[in-house]
Order: structure tokens, then C-alpha cells, then sequence
């Protein structure tokens, strides 16, 4: 098999519109494909994370987790999952700017996304009558693997589901 990496970087017009687009039309925007014989094997955007932005990133994970292979139950947890990834960058990270990785590597799915803050994300058991500090908790128990990476720039936080309710030692 051979590896080929393609970057694409295009500036969008801008024009005016609504919500999550908005933010795609305004900055610089990186989609890097991997492809394996012909098949996108990870799609990459460099973002400023947004509350206002979450759904359309959403929606853009998930498509690309169908596009990989995903059944609807793995685009329903990669949705869920980068809400509260993108969510935890908006409410605990100065720096807003970020990246988001969608791939698939050997049948399995990873959704991580890259933060400027080396401060590691708290895993907690949750107070149930809290309003919040439930969402990494119950993305850990959701998902085949959680974890996070720190780097000297900040750190990956990320999981990993099946792609169609598979074994994890099955490839597809």
C-alpha cells in the first residue's frame, strides 16, 4: 500500500452568511486528505473554536466519519464526542485556535483535536445535580479509547470508536 499526502489550502471568498459557514469563509482553511489506493483515509481542519461554530463542526465530523465508513451509531458518538472536545477548547482554553483530525486507521476511528493549553483535561466522576463536568466522563465510557497527548505546544485530546459496530480486532 502506498501513503500519499495531499494538502489542500484555499482561501474562500467572503461572503455574507450565516453561523458555522461564516467562520469556514473567513479564515484560512486547511483540509489535509490522506489517501490509501484511492481511499480518503482522515480529514484535518485548522479552526478557532467557537460555541456559536460547534454544531456546523459537528456536522462536518460526522460527515467525514460516514465518508470513512462509519455507521450511524459511530457518526452519533464522533458528533457527541467533538461537541465536547470543541466545548472544553471554548470553555478552558485562552486560545481559541485549534485543529481537528477525523481518521481511520485499520478499521478504527479517531476524532482528536489539537489545543494551545498544556493543561491536562480532568476526568472526574461526575456530581450528577451539577449543571456541567459530565461531558469527558461520559465520552470516556461511550468510546472504545480516551485519551490525551501533551506536546510542547499544547496537546491532543482524542478518542476512538469502531466504525460499524465491528470488533476492535477486525479490519475492514
Amino acid at each position: 500500500m502506498t501513503l500519499r499526502i495531499t494538502h489542500v489550502t484555499e482561501r474562500l471568498p467572503a461572503v455574507p452568511c450565516i453561523g458555522w459557514v461564516r467562520q469556514l469563509l473567513e479564515v484560512y482553511v486547511t483540509l489535509t486528505m490522506r489517501t490509501t489506493e484511492g481511499r480518503e483515509r482522515a480529514y484535518s481542519w485548522d479552526l478557532r473554536a467557537r460555541a456559536q461554530d460547534v454544531e456546523g463542526w459537528r456536522r462536518a465530523v460526522g460527515e467525514a466519519v460516514g465518508v470513512l465508513g462509519g455507521d450511524a451509531d459511530a457518526v452519533a458518538l464522533a458528533r457527541l464526542g467533538v461537541s465536547e472536545l470543541l466545548a472544553n477548547v471554548v470553555r478552558h482554553v485562552d486560545d481559541p485556535r485549534c485543529c481537528l483530525l477525523v481518521e481511520e486507521e485499520q478499521g478504527l476511528l479517531y476524532v482528536r483535536v489539537f489545543d494551545r493549553s498544556r493543561d491536562a483535561p480532568a476526568v472526574t466522576m461526575p456530581d450528577w445535580d451539577a449543571e456541567s463536568g459530565r461531558g469527558l466522563w461520559l465520552l470516556r465510557e461511550m468510546t472504545d479509547a480516551f485519551g490525551y497527548t501533551c506536546t510542547p505546544g499544547g496537546k491532543w485530546v482524542w478518542f476512538r470508536c469502531r466504525r460499524a459496530g465491528e470488533d476492535a480486532g477486525e479490519k475492514a
